[in-house]
């Protein structure tokens, strides 16, 4: 998956700019609604981006919106783009929709920072430690799964290579040193890992020791994905199912200072390497 083919980043525009549409339009929700025929319910999950448009059924919108037609097959294009069918998508039986969303925002950022309190994130977790969280976090998966899950995982990676690779800026909590997975082997190889990434020109791992104590973070683990002008960031909170998404504008600055502020408290990259070989040296 390239930079620029998200559907679902694609599905989150079109959705943006039919609501601003609807909005200069003077409609109200109920209002569109009730002149294309569809449930108000129906219009607020399209303008969020949970659900799609037909391209046969835009056109109607652009009609109630009074759309100048230079306008009209740019929002075309958008609309069919977004009904493409990502990568992950082969992996419907075992992927959470909201893991999917995630991967299909992180398949056009152009940035993510974010902060870990207990785990490695997945973009940098080898298989062997994706594959003991997985069986940790699903105890009925059966092998199978659990390796398309691994998979998956492993896939996800491939933005931090190539052309136009993802910057990655990611704050562990010291208890993600701490924190055994799988055999001691397997938690010293993932440490030896994140010591190596942090050497990659676009990726920064730093850890944010014990000693700093108390800090803005300590109720949970956050991401604030990032995209060009065209795009607003979106913050992202993680749980078991796929998390949370928060995209405005005053969750994201209070996120984006969040990370800044354990940035400063954070060891230096150089220093964060050293704890990471220290640690997994003690494991082995």
């Amino acid at each position: 998956m390239t930079a620029d083919t998200s559907p679902t980043v694609r599905r989150r525009r079109l959705a943006s700019e039919l609501r601003r549409m609807r909005t200069e339009s003077g409609l109200s929700m109920q209002e569109a609604a009730d002149r294309l025929g569809f449930a108000a319910a129906s219009i607020s999950r399209i303008e969020t981006g949970s659900r799609g448009l037909r391209v046969r059924d835009l056109k109607a919108f652009l009609d109630l919106y009074e759309v100048p037609e230079e306008e009209r097959e740019a929002l075309t294009v958008l609309a069919r783009e977004a009904q493409k069918r990502g990568w992950w998508t082969s992996y419907g039986d075992v992927l959470p929709g909201g893991h999917a969303t995630l991967i299909g925002l992180e398949a056009e950022a152009t940035s993510i920072r974010g902060y870990e309190q207990t785990l490695v994130p997945g973009l940098l977790q080898t298989a062997d430690y994706a594959r003991a969280v997985i069986e940790a976090v699903r105890p009925g998966g059966t092998p199978e799964e659990v390796e398309r899950l691994v998979a998956v995982r492993m896939e996800r990676q491939r933005r931090l290579v190539g052309d136009g690779p993802l910057d990655l800026s990611v704050i562990l909590g010291e208890g993600v040193l701490r924190q055994h997975v799988g055999t001691a082997l397997t938690t010293a190889g993932q440490l030896r890992h994140l010591a190596e990434a942090n050497r990659r020109p676009n990726v920064v791992v730093r850890v944010l020791p014990y000693r700093a104590g108390a800090h803005p973070a300590m109720a949970g683990s956050f991401s604030v994905v990032g995209f060009d002008d065209e795009d607003p960031d979106v913050v992202h909170l993680e749980n078991t199912d796929g998390g949370l998404y928060l995209e405005t504008s005053a969750d994201i600055t209070k996120y984006a200072d969040m990370f800044d502020r354990l940035g400063a408290a954070a060891l230096s990259p150089e220093d964060s390497v050293a704890m990471l070989l220290d640690a997994s040296a003690n494991l082995t």
